[in-house]
């Protein structure tokens, strides 16, 4: 039994260790500069690394056939970033990774820019691919970030399918329903009526 604690111990010691490398960043809406990628993918870049894996979510210029004008994000920061380093953790505990890196945006976020930024690296491309996605799946699904969808002829609050999902639980059985908040949508005319 001793040295069944010993090894969790120590092992508890490396992840603490490596937490405190991984790079987390929540940046203020008075930032109008893009996420610096180089940056995040500098970060995690490791001798002992064999593959760095990234995820970029940009603001596409089109939803449903409306033009997306911009994002808008929110966020309560603290319980979010409590949330970001729980994630990393989570992901550290399934996976044999070397570093991590995330950023996300608040603020204004215009078509082609980038909101919201994961970056992995592990010894073996397979831990990094599945961290990677793993993190960017549970900061859809759980990290306290609104995101407010603007088009050239209304607004609306968007929920990720991720969360829907993990909240409504499971309620959200069709395949166009889990796209990108399908039956969510609603956009404000000009004339105050809806569509």
């Amino acid at each position: 039994m001793a040295a069944l604690t010993v090894a969790s111990e120590e092992e508890e010691e490396k992840l603490t260790e490596a937490a405190a490398e991984d790079l987390i960043e929540i940046l203020d809406p008075s930032s109008t500069s893009p996420l610096d990628l180089a940056r995040y993918v500098n970060h995690v870049r490791d001798p002992g690394a064999g593959a760095i894996s990234t995820f970029e979510g940009t603001t596409r210029g089109t939803f449903n056939g409306k033009r997306v004008v911009e994002l808008r994000y929110e966020a309560y920061v603290p319980m979010a970033l409590r949330r970001l380093r729980g994630i990393c953790a989570e992901a550290r505990a399934a996976w044999d990774l070397r570093r991590l890196a995330v950023a996300h945006r608040l603020g204004t976020v215009p078509v082609g820019e980038a909101s919201v930024f994961v970056a992995a690296s592990a010894v073996h491309r397979a831990d990094a691919l599945e961290a990677c996605r793993f993190v960017i799946d549970e900061i859809k699904a759980s990290v306290p970030i609104w995101k407010k969808e603007v088009y050239d002829n209304g607004e609306v609050w968007k929920e990720n399918a991720e969360f829907l999902e993990r909240n409504h639980e499971g309620r959200v059985h069709d395949k166009a329903a889990r796209r990108c908040c399908g039956h969510k949508v609603r956009v404000e005319e000009g004339g105050g009526g809806s569509s």
